[in-house]
């Protein structure tokens, strides 16, 4: 394995990034909201962890600009190196304490990669009907803030199989950040992210291609109990899920030609939207 080396003056630390402030709070109630993260123009993403990392390296080496790592990860990080040395970027082995400040986390897992951020391309329904001749249904997030839950639905995607997930520009939505990345284990490599720009119209233009079904508990409408009936027909499904404390937005839930729910005991109302997420994607997802 090749020499770590070390370039002129030490790489600058990143600061961790700020905690999100907590928003209003409702009479009676306290209202915990998550903003999405908002990177720097530029900035680098910190990505921690033996499976996001080795993810990268698979998928995208050209968008590691450094890399830091434990001795106790120096053989499973040899070939991380050896690309590194390849592509004239700076790689560093370093003591526990020194990577947690470069981490911003002592939950670093033993190595992290500073990468470029990738773009998240804007959605296009025309695109959207060539995907669906190979019947592999779509997640669509509206308003998920919580990059945590962004990052667990990414890892589930990926682990599954689902090749695309849409998120919309709802402001509250949570977009790939730090903390996201840290949870989807990987899963931002396998999964392709997309943006829409004004969900409504889009999914009303989306059911010429794909059967869009909104979840939500339903009062007033028909709804579908069976996340598998969804597949049925000549037309993948596409699902919108939405925020977990106000739900989908009126406006999206109109759009939707079904209203999918989850039937439960009763005892809790409701899922965690990553949970959520996790049953859909076994059962609308075609590996392949």
């Amino acid at each position: 394995m090749p020499k770590p080396t070390t370039p002129r003056g030490r790489p600058p630390v990143p600061s961790p990034a700020r905690s999100p402030r907590p928003g209003p709070a409702r009479a009676g109630k306290e209202v915990r909201r998550e903003e999405p993260p908002r990177e720097e123009p530029g900035k680098l993403f910190r990505v921690a962890g033996l499976s996001a990392v080795s993810a990268l390296f698979a998928h995208d080496a050209a968008r590691v600009e450094r890399l830091f790592f434990e001795e106790r990860l120096k053989a499973k990080t040899g070939d991380f190196c050896k690309a590194m040395a390849a592509a004239r970027k700076p790689y560093r082995m370093v003591e526990a304490d020194e990577l947690a400040k470069v981490a911003g986390t002592v939950l670093h897992g033993g190595v992290v990669a500073l990468i470029a951020p990738r773009p998240v391309p804007a959605f296009d329904t025309e695109a959207a009907k060539r995907w669906a001749a190979d019947g592999q249904p779509l997640l669509i997030l509206d308003g998920v803030g919580n990059p945590h839950n962004l990052g667990a639905i990414l890892r589930t995607a990926a682990f599954f199989g689902l090749r695309r997930v849409v998120v919309s520009d709802h402001p509250g939505q949570a977009l790939p950040s730090e903390s996201a990345y840290r949870v989807a284990e990987g899963g931002f490599e396998w999964v392709e992210l997309y943006r829409a720009a004004n969900l409504p119209a889009v999914l009303k233009r989306l059911r010429e291609s794909h059967r869009v079904a909104g979840t939500a508990l339903g009062r007033g409408r028909t709804v579908v109990t069976d996340p598998a009936a969804l597949a049925m027909g000549d037309r993948p499904a596409a699902v919108v899920l939405g925020n977990e404390e106000d739900g989908l937005p009126p406006a999206t839930l109109a759009a939707c030609e079904d209203i999918l729910t989850l039937p439960g005991t009763g005892r809790i109302q409701s899922l965690n939207v990553a949970a959520t997420a996790a049953i859909l994607i076994h059962a609308l997802a075609k590996p392949g």
